[in-house]
């Protein structure tokens, strides 16, 4: 439990910080730190990344570093899209949500290794575009379990004309309502199950990512964000490596073991 909850302290400070990145470790820290079913993982990481972004995103409007009209161009398609995509997640094997998720991680962290900076200053907004990604982005919140924070920023910042820091605070609105709206939709899917919440652990992980995320938005103005983003790029690559090895490595064993045990009609 004391990496779960060095890991929620991890996601925590990301989400602050950066406004993305944190949250796609969640599902990782459910599955294979406290050994939780890879269903329960993605509806239970959505409620916690939920959680930390809401408690981070109020801070950010309370700060009046929110740009409410780009969370009604982006996030509103995003609920949708994050509705179709929990749904998707519902009907489908866990070992395709799990290999999507690992592409999900190695587009995240190449995208943060190469990424160039972003403009400070406005550029012309592009609602249409916002939309779209919007969508796209919902669709892989609920269909993963991940945030999509790392999507959502930079798309504020060139097609929203947004400055780093209110893209940031933005994401975090954004990120809240894609989580709920997945976490709603993945309740009637666990119910199907009849799989269950650990809620103590899921408020447990909450509880510490908040005191992250709180930490991470009073550093963010005294870090290197270039050398930050290169560092927590290389932990996404890692972990994309290692969940891309065990969840192949398992498929192969249950084929494996799946044709050995056909039986014998003679």
């Amino acid at each position: 439990m004391a990496l779960a909850l060095l890991g929620a302290l991890l996601i925590g400070t990301s989400l602050g910080l950066m406004g993305s990145g944190g949250s796609i470790l969640t599902v990782p820290v459910l599955i294979y730190l406290l050994g939780q079913d890879e269903k329960i993982a993605i509806a239970g990481s959505l409620w916690v990344v939920g959680t930390i972004a809401l408690v981070s995103g109020l801070r950010g409007a309370w700060l009046r570093q929110v740009d409410w009209s780009n969370v009604v161009w982006f996030g509103l398609p995003g609920m949708l899209g994050t509705y179709l995509g929990a749904m998707l997640g519902g009907r489908v094997a866990s070992s395709a949500q799990l290999l999507t998720f690992v592409g999900v991680l190695t587009l995240a962290g190449i995208w943060m290794l190469r990424r160039p900076g972003l403009p400070a200053g406005r550029v012309a907004r592009a609602p249409a575009r916002i939309v779209v990604d919007g969508l796209v982005v919902g669709t892989l919140t609920g269909f993963v379990g991940v945030g999509g924070g790392f999507l959502i920023v930079p798309a504020l910042v060139l097609m929203g004309g947004l400055t780093m820091q209110r893209a940031v605070g933005s994401s975090l609105v954004i990120i809240a309502m894609n989580s709920f709206t997945g976490f709603l939709k993945y309740r009637h899917v666990l119910a199907e199950r009849d799989l269950h919440l650990d809620w103590a652990v899921l408020a447990t992980l909450a509880g510490v990512g908040v005191v992250g995320s709180l930490a991470g938005g009073i550093l963010g103005r005294r870090l290197d964000q270039r050398r930050l983003r290169r560092a927590f790029a290389v932990l996404l690559l890692a972990t994309a490596a290692a969940m891309g090895a065990t969840t192949i490595h398992g498929l192969v064993r249950s084929h494996e073991s799946g044709s050995g045990a056909v039986p014998n009609h003679h």
